[in-house]
């Protein structure tokens, strides 16, 4: 079998199980956001900010310095392990916050 081939197989493959896995999602940013598991302590961000409160103005940050705040959460108020930049949950949880906070005015 040509290198070209095993390639395509592979690369098949790989998005076959990214798909069976799900993309990012605003239910999965929620589900993550009302979940003590992002951290070791019990708590989860929807105990400091139900609603989305507290978080008004969210959506003035770009992405990436929104998962840069996200993490800061999620290390010294959840006492958890930062997520990944650009992985399902951070994306999923910065696409939910922007659903649920509005821009300052």
């Amino acid at each position: 079998m040509d290198r070209t081939i095993q390639a395509f197989i592979v690369m098949f493959i790989l998005t076959a199980v990214a798909i069976a896995a799900g993309g990012p999602s605003i239910e999965r940013g929620n589900e993550l956001f009302n979940s003590a598991l992002l951290g070791t302590n019990g708590k989860s961000c929807a105990d400091c900010h139900p609603d989305g409160k507290g978080l008004e103005g969210v959506a003035d940050y770009d992405e990436k310095e929104l998962a840069k705040i996200t993490n800061q959460c999620i290390v010294k108020a959840l006492s958890g392990k930062p997520l990944a930049d650009g992985s399902l949950e951070m994306t999923s949880l910065v696409m939910y916050m922007n659903t649920v906070c509005t821009p300052k005015k």
